[in-house]
């Protein structure tokens, strides 16, 4: 553990771009193992104390089944969604999963093999068709798969799970089961949506969504009204807010969330691109969707402005040097500007390291792939709003007192931003930090403080970092072999401060047998409350909600 820790500073720049001479990394391969599900709830063992205020469900999601019959899933993405619930009442913790009754798991099961292609994992012509029908069916587009093993997320106070396709399910929170598969594209005319829509205070619920038309990719915002008008429909009066072309029309960015401030959504097209027509023809040459991503360093990264209230987009972009970021953490309008602040790095490669081979590596080979991923480290740019025939060229426009990010008008309509690093150098020696989350129902598109997510010493979170950016400070929970995961802010009843509530995070031991956690954290002082021990495995999943019943 020592010689990790040591070598970790040794964090460096090569182009700018954070890559590590890491030895020794522990193999975790434990993480991506296929489990049974739970669905009846089971008993945990409690050591120290759960507050007797929490009251509600922790839903967790993830892939649960690395394989079907003789058939192994390539990618860490692709595998059979999970569900987890943690209910927690009255300091005592129960805990249950169960598998998405997708149709991609329903076929799966039925046929024993992978029939439906995944993000990593292109589906085998069936056996038992005849050698014309096998030779036609590479020419099929693939079909999009409902397995939603991404996240949990809320459309008019329904709680729903989804991936990244067109397809949903709309969940019990209570029973895990599917009530109901959910098409967006039957609503309002989009190849799908990301698993990280943003929700305001009222319900109304945003998302973004590609879709695909002869004059080539349109990135779409997409909003959901905030309630119900009977107690069967799903998206019904979703709109399309506005659709932003494609730069490159066969070449659109790949987004997995997008930043929104109280009057802006915005969209970060980065250089991050999906090759459509490698997609159409892959079943032709053997090539999965994951296949089909790649980075272009010679582009620049584009945030575009969309206002929602009237959906129209800003005719100035604001440009920056090319960056890849899959979570944002937060943004907020702020004397004329806007500021967005996301996990990012400069090298895109990232996403296909995450086979399930690299997961399941030990030793040198897995020491390499760790060192050969660039790290996410949070940053914050600022966006001047108000640019007119007035606004000055060539100077930095960014007033904002303390703040190092610089933002220049270049011409008419373009203004170059540069980052301004939201952590010290202590960062570094955890390795940088994804999953971010904040005080969301209080904070999300407002001034904040405080912001939490997992450091990464390993290919996924071994830490839980608390950050200030006042004097940008940074508080660690860590313990060897442990493996905590995304963590979300569950705030105390009647808490005054931005801070005031508990830290909730599944904590996985894959060098351990059956002795995974529930850790509950104080958020202000990032000390251990209690944990909720589950006596079954549980692999290492993405995003949850907290489905607060106080």
């Amino acid at each position: 553990f020592t010689t990790r820790h040591r070598n970790m500073s040794k964090s460096t720049k090569q182009g700018n771009h954070h890559f590590t001479d890491v030895h020794g990394l522990p193999c975790i391969e434990k993480i991506v193992c296929s489990v049974e599900e739970t669905p009846e709830p089971i008993e945990t063992n409690i050591i120290g104390k759960i507050p007797n205020w929490i009251n509600g469900n922790f839903l967790r999601n993830g892939p649960g089944k690395f394989e079907i019959g003789n058939h192994k899933f390539n990618h860490w993405f692709d595998g059979m969604a999970l569900l987890h619930q943690f209910k927690i009442d009255n300091g005592q913790v129960t805990y249950k999963s169960r598998f998405l009754s997708s149709s991609s798991y329903q076929v799966n099961k039925e046929t024993s093999r992978i029939a439906v292609s995944e993000f990593g994992t292109l589906t085998m012509p069936d056996p038992c068709k005849n050698f014309f029908q096998r030779f036609l069916s590479r020419f099929e587009l693939p079909k999009p798969t409902d397995n939603g093993n991404v996240n949990f997320m809320t459309y008019k106070g329904d709680y729903y799970v989804s991936t990244e396709t067109n397809y949903m399910h709309k969940v019990d929170p209570e029973t895990l089961e599917s009530v109901k598969k959910v098409d967006w594209s039957k609503f309002i005319a989009v190849n799908g949506a990301t698993a990280h829509p943003h929700t305001e205070p009222d319900g109304t619920t945003y998302n973004m969504g590609n879709s695909y038309s002869p004059k080539g990719a349109h990135y779409n915002i997409i909003r959901v009204p905030p309630t119900k008008t009977n107690e069967d429909e799903t998206l019904e009066g979703a709109t399309v807010l506005c659709s932003i072309p494609s730069k490159d029309k066969s070449r659109p960015s790949y987004y997995h969330s997008f930043a929104m401030s109280e009057h802006y959504v915005v969209f970060i097209e980065q250089p991050v691109k999906l090759d459509l027509m490698k997609i159409v023809t892959g079943k032709l040459t053997g090539s999965s969707i994951s296949d089909s991503i790649y980075w272009d360093p010679k582009l620049n990264t584009i945030f575009h402005l969309i206002n929602k209230q009237t959906g129209t987009v800003s005719s100035v972009k604001y440009l920056a040097n090319p960056i890849c970021t899959l979570h944002q953490i937060n943004a907020y309008e702020q004397d004329g500007f806007l500021i967005v602040d996301m996990c990012a790095s400069d090298n895109g490669n990232a996403i296909n390291n995450y086979n399930v081979q690299n997961l399941r590596k030990s030793g040198e080979a897995l020491d390499e792939v760790y060192n050969t991923l660039s790290r996410n480290f949070p940053r914050r740019i600022v966006i001047p709003l108000n640019i007119d025939k007035n606004t000055p060229y060539d100077q930095n426009l960014n007033k904002l007192p303390g703040s190092t990010a610089t933002c220049i008008r270049t011409s008419k309509d373009k203004v170059f931003c540069t980052h301004e690093d939201l952590h010290g150098e202590e960062l570094h020696e955890y390795g940088g930090l994804e999953f971010p989350q904040i005080n969301y129902g209080q904070y999300n598109t407002r001034p904040y403080r405080y912001f939490y997510g997992c450091g990464f010493r390993h290919l996924v979170g071994d830490t839980l970092i608390k950050m200030d950016l006042q004097g940008k400070q940074m508080k660690v929970w860590e313990k060897p072999g442990l493996y905590p995961s995304e963590p979300i802010f569950v705030p105390s009843p009647n808490a005054t401060a931005e801070d005031g509530g508990v830290i909730l995070s599944v904590v996985i031991t894959p060098n351990k047998d059956k002795s995974t956690f529930l850790l509950v954290l104080d958020a202000q002082t990032f000390e251990e409350l209690g944990r909720a021990e589950v006596p079954v495995n549980i692999p290492y999943g993405f995003h949850g909600a907290f489905n607060n019943k106080a």
